[in-house]
């Protein structure tokens, strides 16, 4: 068997002769039915195949008993062979009835291969396969075994048979489709969930094995390489600081982040950390380690704790078990040699070192423990970070009363001496203790966590004076004896949660603002860090308190001067823990209990727009870190900074597939990035919370941290890496967010004829409601229905530009376009939706605007229906009732002959798939139905396509010929990318949302008839519900033939990009569980106005590449793009500036990068008008319209200026070649529209120069009128005298 290909490869060029010679003899042996024929080669092919190798592949997986047999005529190797295989009885077994295990079978076919085909042509030997499968287990020992024998007789070829064995290949990374067997063989060293869309792997046992031969290169441990950890600089000696004043000069970081724009705060940045930036995890002894008892470990409160019923931790949980890393260290290390961190914080277990707590107590297990734990580390080039003191103190001290008792200052101090002397060497990074501020009050304030003591106005503050003491006395331990030795840093790990002031224009929710950063952090942080003194705030208010309560001292212990040098600059660095951010307002607290928190003055409320956690009270609010780290810098003169613990928690049931911790630090990351390299931030670090899911304090089990799975009722406490996991590991490498492509500007132009336009509709901005002769839309019926418009708005009067054609052009002049898409008022020109009766007036509104456009160079582009439908025509079924179709075209028709001659580019409907979807699915716009969103939008939709096909077929016909224009229609998308891009469903989701939004329309259009996808999905889905047919309606072949093609370009609507997954409707007869997604969004994505419109630029360069690629490449107009605000009006709209270069760039790679044939772009919208069902709540325009004033006079924005230099640019200049004419400077136009100057004057219509004459020219001959008049009153006065 392995001559047959090995011979010929390996020594002449030919088979074997034995081979040649027993198949020769059974074509001998069965003339009429040979059971083998053997091609010969020629010589030279023989030439050609000898030595055609650089080594000697070999999968093996077991051995086998020949004897000799007469196999007749029987093909196959046995029969051919004349042998008889068979297994001794003795050979252990594997789930696969062809493998047995024969591990001494390996060594003799390695010397067999080394002596038969190496003689001749000296190759090494690579073993590419060997491994075993197991049934779906975790605890794979058998395989274990396997491969410890196996690659033990591998070892002793090479070692004592000297057989060149060059490589070793496990059979398999993870369990696979195993051929005719599937799935139920599973030969992986990792485990596949195939149930799971996300397909998680999860190691087994066997993996861990290997790992550890591959790391040992064999059976004997070897010597590592020396690896110390990350070098640590001194630290920096700084100057003793003064105390914070009251308020601190801090406040500043207030007074310079909080006016800030939502805007300006999401913006991401991208850029990276410093090349030597350690990047790390974290965990605790408690919540991880498990062997609560194990080997002479000691019980810690939190084991006290926790044994005993009632302790309201979900399900009565506790750590005696935990992730089982006491036992499964190994397993530890494969994950974070997996995640390739730099850095790994863990805690020590002091009862497990000192089970009493104490030096005489030492256990040597517990130590040994650690001391394999570290050398992992360093053996992995991973730098170990210890927490000396993570709350779990021995019961026996808490039996004496425990950080209430001053003795603990040197019961801690020993402790840390135990440690800096039996790990120091190889540790360079330490913290004394974590979140003191934590364990001080919810530890003896409020008695929630152990040891549960309940003195809230005394103890916190006690146990927070020891606590400092204790870290400092420690400290000064390291400096005295280990530093100049060990040259490592230690500080303290305090838990910073940052806080806002509710209302920055409130001075004393500044101040409370300050107070509560003093109260929380600079609690430990000022002694610490500045003068060894708590700070001035705090002081004060608790000695404030303590005297309105009749005490006659501060229940805040006070350092005596010889303990405030202890203290002050205890710190080498300045380790954060941080997780959420609070909003914080002035209050006067209680006097009555004595509490910690009734000092403070101050309630604390989450940020209701910020994204929730599984944590209560502990919403991801990620710009709050990036004012923390400004804060600290300030505060405590800038120094270095490790993020010591960050994290978001999600629930349980969340196991692998966790995009909100993903979107946690994509977030939070991005504020600490904009920290060190937009505001000068000493930042040194940062690790992520945690490695792995673990007991989560009181939460128990219920919640989760990890970037690993850990399932918790599989006793082997299998760890899964989850999606964060592998996002963490690409940050990591990358080092934090380097600029990608999507984000690169292009600069170029457009071709010379690109269409430049904005856009606006009738109903949202005519106005004129009812003026001459207009009857009632859909929209006007819906707009003054009660609840069904925001503010209960409507569009009576609008933009009043009915009234205001010459304003209009005005400001189109004034923003450069060279085209203006308006749609028409259907019932301002067929009052009932017929050519029954043409309003003339109505028209004249059109002709006159049409003219105007064109007398100022700008070409009109109109849309005969943006959703105002005649309810009239709604009164008979609206678009249901299939005559629309004939009643669209007699309305086309009329428009078509009207305006044709001086319009040219024309759209039938915008947006169809909202008529259909939003109109009489959900029913949120109009007319508004809801109840039957199974069947009514597809019918809907039926008869737009229809209708729009016959609109193009009338102009096609009737005018093409004579008129020379285009028509086509608006389909609106968003564009959609798989949530998890690494699991297929989500990929299939993504797909199936684009093929349900635009491709609903677009495919029949442009492809001929609905695609396939929505074609089968429905009528499986109707008839699986008992339906007799589809619920989609079908074309007729005619029909098929009659609407495809019935475009001259396509007309795109598109603002932005969400993210699909599966959703699982059952049967519900619905469009949604036809799509069968949900959507969801990057947290990084910009906010707009609109809950629904994140600022995604990619997507829009994606989806025109979709439209190529699906459609035959047609020319791609776009007819809206755009981006709202929302709130108190604000000329200087940067955001929209934002929107528009970073879309129209994307815009651009499309058309220079991608060959898309693009040819216009248009940006929605001209002025702030009324967004449907969000009234006048959500602006779009490029103008501001002044409602308040009778007159609505168009405002220009900032972002005017901005689209109409990329017009006047047509394009993007490169700024490296220079000034470029286009952004030179023009004659600044007028905000307001340019006033008509013609006066009547006399029945005349003259200007206000030619009135002027005219006015003093009629004044002078009044005067000599008047003088020739005087002249003869007098005279006939005088002459009637002398008669007299």
């Amino acid at each position: 068997m392995l001559g047959w290909f090995a011979h010929p490869i390996f020594i002449d060029g030919d088979y074997p002769e034995v081979l040649k010679t027993q198949i020769e003899k059974k074509r001998n042996e069965c003339p009429s039915s040979a059971p083998a024929v053997l091609p010969a080669f020629t010589e030279e092919e023989k030439a050609r195949i000898k030595g055609t190798s650089d080594f000697f592949g070999l999968n093996h997986y077991t051995s086998r008993l020949v004897s000799s047999s007469v196999g007749g005529c029987t093909p196959g190797p046995e029969g051919v062979g004349d042998f008889q295989a068979k297994v001794d009885p003795s050979w252990p077994a594997t789930a696969s009835d062809w493998i047995y295990s024969m591990p001494t079978g390996l060594r003799s076919l390695l010397n067999h291969i080394k002596t038969k085909y190496l003689t001749y042509n000296n190759v090494p030997i690579y073993i590419t396969g060997n491994g075993m499968p197991t049934d779906d287990t975790f605890n794979d020992t058998s395989r274990i075994e396997y491969m410890r024998d196996y690659i033990s007789e591998a070892l002793k070829a090479i070692e004592i048979d000297k057989v060149d064995v060059q490589r070793f290949t496990v059979q398999s990374l993870m369990d696979g489709f195993e051929g005719n067997k599937g799935y139920s063989e599973r030969f992986g060293l990792h485990q596949v969930n195939f149930v799971d869309g996300y397909r998680p792997r999860t190691p087994k046992q066997s993996a861990y094995f290997f790992a550890q031969i591959i790391e040992q290169n064999g059976f004997v441990s070897r010597k590592q390489d020396h690896f110390e950890g990350v070098k640590i600089s001194p630290p920096r000696r700084s100057t003793p600081l003064p105390p914070s004043e009251v308020p601190s000069a801090s406040k500043a970081v207030w007074e310079k982040f909080t006016p800030q724009k939502k805007f300006d705060r999401q913006m991401y940045h991208y850029g990276n950390f410093s090349q030597d930036f350690l990047w790390g995890v974290s965990s605790s002894a408690y919540q991880i380690e498990g062997g609560w008892n194990a080997e002479g470990k000691g019980p810690s409160v939190w084991d006290t704790f926790t044994q005993k019923p009632g302790s309201e931790i979900p399900e009565d949980v506790n750590g005696n078990v935990a992730c089982d890393s006491y036992n499964r260290l190994d397993e530890d290390l494969y994950m974070l040699q997996a995640l390739k961190v730099k850095s790994y914080r863990f805690s020590l277990s002091w009862s497990r070192v000192f089970p009493n707590g104490r030096r005489e107590s030492m256990n040597q297990k517990g130590v040994d423990y650690y001391n394999r734990l570290i050398n992992g580390l360093l053996a992995r080039k991973i730098t170990p970070m210890v927490t000396i003191y993570h709350w779990d103190l021995p019961q026996a001290l808490q039996d004496i009363g425990g950080w209430q008792n001053v003795e603990m200052v040197d019961i801690f101090n020993d402790y840390c001496d135990f440690c800096f002397a039996t790990f120091g060497d190889r540790v360079k990074f330490w913290m004394t203790m974590n979140d003191p501020q934590g364990l001080a009050w919810q530890g003896y304030g409020t008695g929630q966590i152990p040891p549960n003591i309940k003195e809230p106005g005394t103890a916190p503050y006690q146990v927070a004076h020891n606590l400092i003491k204790a870290h400092a006395t420690a400290y000064h331990t390291y400096d005295d004896k280990y530093r100049a030795s060990q040259r490592g840093m230690v500080s303290i790990a305090l838990k910073a949660d940052w806080v806002e002031p509710k209302d920055i224009n409130v001075p004393r929710d500044l101040v409370a603002a300050d107070r509560a950063m003093q109260f929380h952090v600079g609690w430990f942080a000022h002694p610490i860090f500045k003068n060894g003194d708590y700070p001035e705030a705090l002081k004060a208010q608790v000695l404030v308190k303590s005297e309105l309560q009749g005490l006659s001292q501060s229940r805040l212990p006070s350092f005596t001067e010889e303990e405030k040098n202890l203290i002050k600059g205890t710190a080498d660095m300045f380790c954060v823990n941080h997780y959420t951010t609070r909003l914080v307002t002035h209050i006067t607290g209680l006097l009555s209990p004595h509490s910690y928190q009734n000092d403070w003055d101050f309630t604390e409320e989450q940020d209701s727009g910020s994204p929730a956690t599984a944590i209560k009270n502990q919403r991801a609010v990620s710009w709050g870190l990036r004012r923390l780290l400004n804060w600290i810098m300030e505060e405590y003169g800038d120094p270095e900074i490790y993020i010591t613990d960050n994290g978001g928690a999600t629930t349980a049931k969340t196991s692998w597939d966790d995009i909100d911790r993903v979107f946690f630090y994509k977030t939070y990351i991005n504020e600490a990035l904009k920290a060190y390299e937009l505001d000068g931030v000493l930042l040194k670090g940062y690790t992520a919370t945690s490695l792995m899911d673990s007991f989560e304090w009181l939460n128990g089990y219920t919640v989760g941290y990890g970037f690993y799975h850990v399932d918790f009722t599989d006793p082997n406490r299998p760890r899964t890496p989850k999606l964060s996991a592998h996002f963490y590991f690409q940050l990591m490498k990358d080092n934090g967010f380097p600029i990608t492509e999507d984000e690169k500007m292009l600069y170029g132009e457009f071709p010379q004829d690109f269409l430049w336009s904005s856009a606006t509709a009738a109903y949202q901005i005519e106005g004129g409601w009812r003026a001459d002769g207009k009857s009632l839309s859909i929209w006007d019926k819906f707009a003054h229905t009660p609840l069904k418009i925001f503010d209960s708005d409507n569009g009576d009067i609008a933009c009043d530009s009915y009234n205001k054609i010459d304003e209009d052009i005005a400001i189109l002049k004034q923003l450069g376009v060279n085209h203006y898409r308006f749609s028409i008022s259907w019932t301002r020109v067929l009052p009932d939706g017929t050519t029954n009766h043409i309003n003339e007036v109505g028209f004249r509104y059109y002709d006159r605007l049409v003219d105007a456009l064109l007398a100022a160079n700008i070409q009109p582009h109109i849309t005969l229906y943006h959703w105002d439908l005649p309810q009239a025509l709604q009164n008979v079924g609206g678009w249901e009732n299939d005559t629309i179709v004939q009643r669209f075209r007699d309305y086309a028709d009329v428009m078509f002959s009207r305006l044709g001659d001086r319009v040219k580019l024309w759209i039938t409907i915008n947006e169809p798939y909202n008529v259909a979807m939003i109109g009489h699915g959900y029913g949120v716009a109009a007319p508004g139905i809801s109840f039957r969103p199974g069947t009514l939008p597809y019918i809907v939709a039926h008869n737009l396509i229809k209708a729009h096909a016959e609109a193009w077929h009338l102009y096609n016909d009737k005018y093409r010929v004579r008129q020379n224009g285009k028509v086509s229609i608006t389909i609106n998308s968003d564009w959609s990318e798989p949530r998890n891009p690494y699991k297929q469903e989500d990929i299939d989701a993504a797909r199936r949302i684009i093929q349900f939004y635009i491709g609903w329309f677009a495919h029949p259009i442009f492809n001929g008839d609905y695609s396939e996808m929505m074609k089968t999905i429905i009528r499986e889905r109707s008839l699986a519900a008992g339906l007799t047919k589809s619920r989609l309606p079908e074309f007729t072949p005619e029909e098929i033939k009659r609407i495809k093609g019935t475009h001259d370009y396509f007309g795109f609507n598109h603002y932005t990009t969400v993210l699909g997954f599966p959703v699982e409707y059952g049967n519900l007869q619905h469009y949604d569980a036809d799509r069968g997604a949900g959507t969801y969004v990057d947290r990084t994505w910009l906010d707009s106005g609109s809950s629904w419109l994140k600022m995604t630029p990619f997507g829009l360069r994606r989806i025109l590449n979709f439209i190529k690629k699906e459609y035959g490449n047609p020319t791609i107009i776009i007819t809206e793009n755009g981006v709202s605000e929302r709130g108190p009006t604000d000329l200087k709209d940067s955001h929209r500036s934002y929107f528009y270069e970073k879309y129209i760039n994307q815009v651009l790679k499309a058309y220079q990068l991608d060959n898309v044939d693009v040819q216009g772009y248009t940006a929605w919208s001209l002025m702030d008008n009324l967004e449907w069902a969000t009234g006048f709540s959500e602006r779009f325009g490029l103008f501001y319209v002044n409602r308040s004033d009778p007159n609505v006079p168009r405002v220009a924005k900032e972002s005017v200026s901005f689209f109409s230099t990329i017009i006047n640019c047509n394009g993007f200049p490169d700024p490296a070649s220079g000034p470029h004419d286009c952004l030179k400077p023009e004659p600044e136009a007028t905000n307001a529209p340019e006033n008509d100057n013609s006066v009547n004057f006399l029945g005349l219509e003259l200007s206000a120069e030619e009135a002027e004459t005219g006015l003093n020219t009629t004044f002078a001959l009044l005067l000599v009128a008047a003088t020739g008049a005087i002249c003869l009153s007098i005279g006939f006065f005088l002459t009637k005298r002398r008669s007299k």
